[in-house]
């Protein structure tokens, strides 16, 4: 019986010309678009040199002896067990250091930040691009031009013990102990931060319909208790992400302590700062890299932590 076209059809979709590869079609499908593929490619190039590399070299390192200069030596998990012991205390007191940071400035920063931004953003303001400018413009200040400032400002014979001398008042010793140098450096951090943070709760306030406060005022509710109870749970997210930066922010400060001082007894290294000492000062390089990779899981857990607390729903 001659068959009919229609059921001749299914063989002749399903089967395969012999000696075809599987990948033949994904080949001709590259080289069809590979001009498009050539313009991308640099930035591949650059991420695999400059990102995956490092980091699986620093991954190797961690397990090596080296100093640079010598052949290199296995030393398994030595690296990471030196860091549990009396040699690993400067690294887990950089540690702690930013963790005093973080207590210090990132409530007081996120609490400013979202204070500035509701009076920008308020109607009632007037010139509103002129302060945003202002308020900006420390962030986009070199940190390092920001420290030597600062210390100039600070330091035994800086102009605020200038002005406190002249006015008959004793000078502040704030960058000659531990915890006048902690205060000095938040005030470093919030004065650079201060503006990008306005900047991301102000796109997060314009994004809250005005409509939900005058409804508030309407029931009865002040202007605060609008604010607490409409605004700012609304604004949670962005108060998350805030929160988010700025602890991460404490944890990888480096050019503010190198500009303004590490401190007395080291009060205001962190573990960026101590890492760099390992590395490009003490030339440890196996031991910088142990550290990097410890450091790098604190911050993991601790932003993974941030977002289950503070990025959980009400109820």
């Amino acid at each position: 019986m001659k068959k009919t076209e229609s059921s001749r059809s299914p063989t002749i979709i399903l089967s395969q010309p012999s000696g075809v590869k599987p990948t033949s079609g994904l080949w001709q499908a590259v080289k069809k678009n590979r001009w498009a593929y050539a313009f991308i490619a640099p930035f591949y190039l650059m991420f695999i040199i400059l990102g995956l590399f490092p980091i699986a070299f620093s991954l190797y390192l961690s397990f090596q002896d080296w100093d640079g200069y010598r052949p290199m030596q296995f030393v398994g998990l030595n690296n990471y067990s030196y860091l549990f012991s009396k040699g690993g205390q400067l690294f887990w007191q950089s540690l702690q250091n930013s963790f005093i940071l973080i207590l210090m400035y990132v409530p007081l920063i996120t609490v400013l930040a979202l204070v500035v931004a509701a009076l920008l953003n308020s109607p009632r303001v007037k010139g509103f691009r002129t302060y945003r400018m202002l308020i900006f413009a420390p962030f986009v200040t070199s940190t390092i031009v920001a420290g030597f400032v600062f210390q100039l400002l600070l330091g035994t014979e800086g102009l605020f013990n200038t002005v406190l001398r002249a006015f008959g008042l004793p000078g502040i010793p704030w960058l000659d102990t531990v915890w006048g140098a902690r205060i000095s450096l938040s005030m470093v951090v919030i004065w650079g931060g201060l503006g990008y943070n306005v900047i991301i709760m102000l796109s997060g306030l314009q994004t809250i319909p005005r409509e939900l406060n005058e409804a508030a005022l309407i029931d009865g509710a002040g202007p605060v208790r609008s604010f607490l109870y409409v605004t700012v749970p609304l604004m949670r997210p962005i108060i998350l992400f805030s929160t988010v930066f700025s602890v991460v922010g404490a944890f990888a400060l480096f050019d503010a302590v190198v500009a303004l001082g590490r401190g007395p007894l080291r009060a205001n290294v962190t573990p960026l700062v101590q890492i760099f000492d390992v590395a490009f000062g003490q030339f440890e390089y196996g031991r910088a890299s142990a550290q990097a990779y410890v450091y790098f899981l604190i911050i993991f857990v601790l932003t993974a932590l941030q977002f289950r607390l503070l990025g959980r729903d009400n109820g």
